[in-house]
């Protein structure tokens, strides 16, 4: 599909689904650099207006404004939100009636999303909350040259039969987007004929790097795209060359819930931007992000839980926009690492991947798994890297001493599997 033609299906279907699309995008522009006090006062005169909102419309938030004592109509600081309790995914689902709103006076859209949890969620989005969402990314892909309508790969995982994979496929090509469905040479073969003549590509990061491997084992490459996009998951140091090497970038960071809409997203100079018009950004006192979404009218998320632990950065970024900045998105907190006396949190392993890529320069595929208390086995991808194995065990050693023992198995490739990767899996 030629990009002309492309366009003028993404504006015909945006007219139908997000009327306000194109205004929400050119409000986006107008903000993309003022000075982080305009944008702080934009980010709480919108929260004051949402707030005030959903103490009135809201049942849910009607009860636990008036328990917390908070007042809307005195919002002044983002330190005012402290006060009100964090919000679940299960008290999503348990209170779903009482969370909607009523009185939006916007068209309403039914979304649905499960996530890794496996928690079903159902609920109605209104149209500014996802035309916005949609022109927050529009402006992000403006940092890389790119436009949405922009013929681009996908790589999302699907596992479903041949009738319903034509019909996502059809509704792919609509969008001039083109997907793959399966990890067989001659799938990825056919999937990168078809980047020759594309803008970028996006999805799980572990699966766009094993296509980035697979073409460059092939020889197929390399492709020099505008942008490579990895979502859903955490980005590890190991993807980036061969990513470089297949699409000539690195992978892009988006970080964002179906509930909580887009929180941020890396520009090339690597700042990870908060999206401060719409959304709110903090952290509990376990180092938890909570997101509260200035544009979810019909279904408040407010001081929203997502599970995951980042760190937050004060830095100016080089890029020279003055939106606040995520330094590192480390991932879910999850499961514990069970040791003989003492528990550890599964995203420790983060550390000791990121600190071997950081002090060491090493960069390793990994995947821990525990079956017996005490014992964990860490797979690492590529046999080559066993000469690595003395700088694995001093970063073990160095954050759980002898209280864990570990066995490291080299394998020549991990399986590729299109759904989302967990890096620490247990039976306990």
């Amino acid at each position: 599909m030629n990009s002309a033609l492309a366009r003028k299906i993404f504006e015909a279907g945006a007219k139908v689904r997000n009327p306000s699309l194109f205004r929400q995008y050119d409000y986006l522009k107008s903000t993309e650099w003022l000075s982080g006090k305009e944008l702080e006062q934009i980010q709480i005169e919108n929260a004051e207006k949402f707030l005030r909102f959903c103490g009135k419309n809201s049942p849910y938030f009607q009860k636990i404004f008036r328990e917390s004592n908070f007042a809307p109509e005195k919002f002044s600081a983002i330190s005012d939100l402290r006060i009100l309790p964090e919000l679940d995914k299960a008290t999503l689902i348990n209170e779903n009636s009482a969370i909607h709103a009523s009185n939006v006076n916007e068209k309403l859209r039914l979304a649905e999303t499960s996530g890794t949890s496996g928690e079903a969620l159902a609920f109605y989005r209104n149209e500014k909350w996802d035309s916005i969402n949609r022109a927050a990314l529009m402006r992000s892909y403006d940092w890389y040259d790119v436009k949405p309508w922009e013929k681009n790969g996908y790589l999302w995982g699907y596992n479903i039969n041949a009738s319903q994979s034509r019909k996502v496929a059809l509704l792919d090509a609509i969008q001039n987007r083109f997907r793959l469905f399966r990890y067989t040479e001659s799938e990825i073969k056919s999937f990168c004929h078809k980047l020759h003549d594309s803008s970028y590509i996006s999805g799980y990061s572990s699966m766009i790097h094993e296509v980035a491997k697979c073409v460059n084992e092939l020889d197929l490459g390399p492709f020099p795209l505008k942008m490579v996009k990895g979502t859903s998951e955490m980005i590890l140091d190991a993807y980036h060359p061969e990513s470089m090497k297949a699409f000539g970038k690195n992978i892009t960071s988006e970080y964002g819930a179906a509930e909580a809409g887009l929180i941020a997203f890396e520009c090339p100079e690597g700042g990870i931007h908060v999206n401060i018009e719409n959304v709110i950004v903090e952290k509990n006192e376990d180092g938890e992000v909570l997101v509260t979404n200035l544009s979810s009218f019909s279904f408040p998320i407010i001081r929203y839980r997502l599970g995951d632990i980042i760190t937050l950065s004060n830095e100016a970024c080089s890029c020279g926009r003055n939106h606040p900045l995520i330094k590192d998105i480390i991932g879910r907190k999850g499961a514990n690492v069970y040791g003989y006396r003492q528990t550890y949190p599964a995203l420790t392993f983060y550390y000791v991947f990121k600190n071997l890529a950081l002090e060491s320069n090493i960069l390793l595929n990994y995947k821990a798994v525990q079956e017996t208390k005490g014992k964990v086995v860490i797979y690492i991808e590529n046999r080559h890297n066993q000469r690595y194995q003395k700088d694995i065990d001093m970063q073990l050693r160095r954050y759980f001493e002898d209280d864990v023992e570990f066995s490291v198995s080299y394998v020549e490739r991990f399986v590729n599997e299109l759904k989302k990767k967990q890096y620490f899996e247990t039976s306990l």
